[in-house]
């Protein structure tokens, strides 16, 4: 009977674990640049003492990946949001004074003149965080030039301030933090790439498909009940062996 109850056990917990992973997706379904996460399991089978005749298994979390393919392109004619095309990232400096990698190109001026994300973290240029002189018109080319003109004074005198760094390490290497930015695993600094480029006015959306999340989730509610089912029917099995021992005595 026991054996039973493991199973049951452990794949009712996967499946809470998997619903919850789906939720944090579907919820950043208008994320801009959010990558959707996927959970991968596996059976393990639980030995005896001896290590041999293993009788029961778990269902354990093998992984979490992260799914890096793009997200659809949506024109805003704002100088201020960029979208990455293809394959790579914005380089923006983490809260602990690192470099972390993000899709979200809907950036914004801080009240101190920096270049930030709409998070708040400031975006990385070739020499650290871009300046942004005050009463200046921005534009920012796919290259990643940003160039600044003023409102008062000569007019059409496009003067550059800094290049937004671009990188595009292997997939492999990127790990996801709490704080919803990546990072390389060996915690250096990514090089920067020329070939990454970026569409202007454009912001990139999330590629987590809502209509795929939301059958998901269904699915795995129904998982889980019949897991529970699986639990609740050992329950009944075991008293009802238990009245028949009893009767026996």
């Amino acid at each position: 009977m026991d054996r039973l109850i493991y199973t049951a056990m452990s794949g009712a917990k996967q499946a809470f674990l998997q619903q919850a992973g789906v939720a944090h997706n579907l919820a950043n379904a208008a994320t801009t640049g959010f990558r959707a996460m996927e959970h991968s399991f596996r059976a393990v089978q639980v030995n005896g003492s001896d290590g041999q005749l293993p009788t029961r298994a778990f269902t354990i979390d093998a992984s979490v990946a992260n799914v890096f393919e793009p997200g659809p392109l949506m024109a805003t004619g704002r100088p201020l949001d960029v979208a990455v095309q293809g394959a790579g990232w914005i380089a923006v400096q983490t809260p602990e004074g690192g470099e972390g990698y993000t899709r979200n190109g809907a950036l914004q001026v801080s009240a101190n003149g920096i270049l930030q994300t709409s998070s708040g973290q400031n975006v990385l240029g070739d020499g650290g965080p871009i300046a942004i002189p005050p009463d200046n018109r921005i534009s920012i080319a796919p290259d990643g030039t940003v160039s600044v003109v003023p409102l008062f004074g000569t007019p059409n005198n496009s003067n550059p301030v800094g290049r937004i760094k671009l990188v595009n390490p292997p997939e492999a290497d990127l790990v996801r933090g709490d704080d919803g930015l990546f990072r390389q695993a060996n915690g250096q600094p990514a090089i920067a790439d020329a070939d990454v480029k970026l569409a202007p006015e454009t912001l990139e959306g999330s590629n987590v498909n809502s209509v795929d999340a939301m059958v998901s989730l269904i699915s795995l509610a129904r998982q889980f009940e019949m897991q529970v089912k699986m639990l609740q029917t050992a329950d009944t099995n075991a008293r009802s062996a238990a009245q028949v021992l009893s009767m026996n005595r």
